[in-house]
């Protein structure tokens, strides 16, 4: 995509971020635009866009915009000229909105995820972290890359985005602005990674429980509650205020694990997806 076009969709999408209370692009879709603007389709107006990635639709309206029909017409022209024959697709609402709830019920698509925005404060007690015998909790060194693939991906393996990543998802997050190795924290025994917690600082003020990964052959060993401690210790000290995390709305084991750790969900820290299968 050419960078006047980029440029006025991050316009747009910081104008309904501002309203909104939330982004309404995600990390991929970003990583999308910036580095394989010809895998999409884009129909971008002054005051609104829509993007088509894979099997992935973005709609995004300017505020001051809404409600005159924009959002309805760019998804129809989505709809009717993107290459998506034989494909169901699947669209996000970043904060549970009423209008795209609706928008999504005309034009036959179904809610069929639910993923929760939870936080804390970063003042709340941690607890020790205590790890089984011979096991080496660490900052990432680049050797640990194809481990840390591994892991993900066993980890991961029915997780419909995050158990996909290759390694070219990985070397572009790792070169985003806001990477430090020392805040991918992971666990070893001798060369082989048994999880890890990577963490992400926003701001000054803000960090992120980025993903937590546990090889299924090390579950049930308290390291996930170790390295979720270790993670949250080295946020804490960076000076965060506040942590927040993504997490499926049926998933309660994690639920419950990131609710010991002082997390919250309030209602408004929903997201929504909702698919409409293949014309």
């Amino acid at each position: 995509m050419h960078a006047d076009g980029l440029r006025q969709i991050a316009d747009i999408a910081a104008d309904a971020e501002a309203s909104d209370g939330a982004a309404p692009l995600d990390e991929a879709t970003w990583l999308a635009l910036r580095h394989r603007g010809d895998e999409l389709a884009a129909w971008v107006e002054a005051d609104g866009f829509a993007l088509v990635i894979e099997h992935d639709l973005s709609l995004v309206v300017r505020p001051g915009s809404r409600r005159h029909g924009l959002g309805a017409r760019l998804l129809a022209q989505a709809l009717a000229e993107s290459p998506t024959d034989g494909v169901a697709l699947q669209a996000w609402s970043h904060t549970d909105h009423p209008a795209a709830a609706s928008l999504a019920e005309q034009h036959g698509f179904e809610r069929v995820r639910e993923l929760w925005v939870m936080r804390r404060p970063s003042h709340e007690p941690i607890g020790s972290v205590e790890v089984p015998e011979g096991v080496l909790v660490r900052h990432y060194r680049p050797g640990d890359r194809d481990e840390l693939l591994r892991v993900n991906a066993a980890a991961f393996a029915h997780h419909p985005e995050q158990g996909g990543m290759t390694e070219e998802d990985l070397e572009e997050r790792m070169a985003e602005p806001w990477f430090d190795p020392a805040g991918l924290i992971v666990a070893s025994r001798g060369r082989t990674l048994l999880g890890f917690h990577w963490t992400k600082q926003h701001s000054a003020d803000l960090g992120e429980v980025y993903v937590v990964g546990i090889d299924p052959a090390a579950q049930g060993t308290g390291l996930g509650r170790a390295l979720t401690r270790a993670g949250l210790r080295h946020l804490a000290d960076h000076g965060i205020r506040e942590v927040l995390l993504y997490v499926e709305a049926d998933n309660a084991p994690a639920i419950r694990l990131y609710e010991r750790h002082g997390f919250t969900h309030a209602s408004p820290d929903t997201h929504v997806m909702y698919r409409r299968g293949p014309a």
